[in-house]
């Protein structure tokens, strides 16, 4: 099903070690579908059973990496960041960041430029999940 939408994981290397897909685990699958289709303008198809979403980040002619959401299994314990720290591109981190608190999330780290690598800001979606938001100044290898 993946590959209909176009988001095979591209690798350079049989073995390669580049990240081929995510995945979200929230607690609100709805609030957490429009959010993301505000702040990222995400595309999510139902895929599985009940409650579990593709997500296209891309248009359809680069759909970028295939992304997954799905209802949280186990409880956020709120002892701590995610086990993954998911960082995506973006063209505008203030844009960003202005539609990430109109949209219920929260910025935790504001926008900080990285010498030679853009501008970044962190920032809690609605479940609590730690997301970052980077301006490239040079695209990142895809």
């Amino acid at each position: 099903m993946a590959a209909r939408f176009g988001i095979v994981p591209r690798m350079s290397k049989p073995h390669g070690n580049n990240l081929a897909a995510f995945s979200l685990h929230v607690d609100d699958v709805d609030r957490a579908r429009a959010f993301y289709t505000a702040v990222f303008g995400w595309k999510f198809s139902p895929w599985g059973p009940p409650g579990f979403y593709l997500i296209q980040t891309g248009p359809d002619e680069n759909p970028g990496v295939m992304g997954l959401m799905h209802p949280r299994q186990v409880p956020r314990t709120g002892t701590g960041l995610n086990g993954l720290e998911p960082t995506f591109a973006v063209l505008d981190v203030d844009a960003i960041a202005r539609l990430v608190g109109k949209h219920g999330g929260k910025v935790i780290v504001p926008k900080a430029r990285i010498p030679t690598v853009g501008e970044l800001i962190r920032f809690l979606d609605p479940e609590g999940n730690d997301i970052g938001a980077m301006r490239y100044e040079t695209p990142p290898r895809g």
